[in-house]
């Protein structure tokens, strides 16, 4: 039900191509803050800078630049809002579940799942190789950091997911006709929207199997529970968490975390180990709790058009 939520005459493809770049103009509009700061900064740098990705996340103060950052999605979240309402004439409830309200318990639930699997992951790697990992805690930093982070993080999550597995699903879904189109190229999309992240550059294009990994996990995750909750909490869990833990010169934020990761990146066994061991067992734990069944049809069957009201 969740995908044919999407399906209406007068959801033409076209529209979602067009929606898409308000959205990506609303996100422009949103990193103009931050563009305005690093170019005011430059400006008054007498020994010059590099433009490059790194050296630009590097200029201001952690919180300061992960505050400027967030921004950006913020803006996007309501360009999604408003491509939704007036765009495709949608609630903005139809692209974020099948059930009559939002189901705050499943966001909290997979929030809590994930947080605790990711702090055991953090705790056999650290005492693998202690001498890998720095004590980087200072009260008054990581105390913002955990302010501004509680926020805006899970506003970045939101807006990743409202997009990918919420309006981009919904709209591939109109194009095909069928749900394993949608859920293969969100998660193809999802996963190369990383592809400029430092990690891809310092491990290699073997850490696209994480993240497209990531993307097929949450986009099985929204059809066999007919929407996004279970996405939200997950995604919101996966990078809050990790920023409150553990941070490294070569990852694509720096925070004020408790652990600073001081060893040279490589790609190995941990990112293999999430797509085919962890998730695997996430979706055990999922379809128990919430008795998921019939999943050939929800993951790959054609889309049966109804009619929804109010949506």
């Amino acid at each position: 039900m969740f995908l044919e939520q999407g399906i209406k005459p007068h959801n033409k493809f076209w529209l979602y191509l067009l929606g898409s770049v308000l959205i990506i103009i609303a996100s422009f509009i949103g990193q103009i803050p931050f563009s305005v700061a690093v170019l005011y900064k430059t400006l008054n740098n007498k020994k010059g800078f590099s433009f490059d990705n790194a050296s630009v996340m590097k200029i201001f103060e952690p919180n300061l630049t992960l505050f400027l950052v967030m921004i950006s999605f913020a803006f996007a979240l309501a360009g999604v809002y408003y491509v939704v309402k007036y765009l495709h004439h949608q609630t903005f409830l139809s692209v974020t579940t099948s059930r009559s309200k939002v189901d705050w318990k499943r966001i909290g639930f997979s929030f809590v799942v994930w947080s605790f699997f990711s702090f055991l992951s953090f705790l056999a790697v650290y005492f693998k190789s202690p001498e890998n990992y720095i004590w980087n805690f200072k009260l008054i930093p990581f105390l913002i950091l955990v302010a501004v982070g509680s926020i805006l993080i899970p506003i970045q999550t939101s807006t990743e997911e409202y997009v990918f597995r919420g309006y981009l699903m919904q709209g591939f879904a109109n194009l095909a006709q069928n749900k394993w189109f949608p859920l293969m190229m969100t998660s193809l999309i999802f996963g190369s929207m990383h592809v400029f992240n430092p990690e891809v550059a310092k491990m290699g294009y073997v850490i696209m199997v994480y993240y497209i990994g990531t993307g097929l996990f949450l986009g099985v995750i929204t059809l066999m529970d007919e929407g996004i909750e279970l996405a939200l909490g997950f995604h919101a869990a996966n990078n809050l968490v990790g920023a409150l833990l553990v941070t490294s010169d070569w990852s694509v934020f720096q925070t004020h975390s408790l652990f600073k990761d001081m060893s040279e990146p490589s790609a190995g066994l941990d990112v293999i180990l999430p797509v085919v061991v962890i998730y695997p067992i996430l979706l055990f734990i999922f379809s128990k709790k919430y008795k998921w069944n019939n999943w050939k049809e929800k993951l790959t069957g054609k889309i049966n058009v109804v009619e929804i009201s109010n949506q």
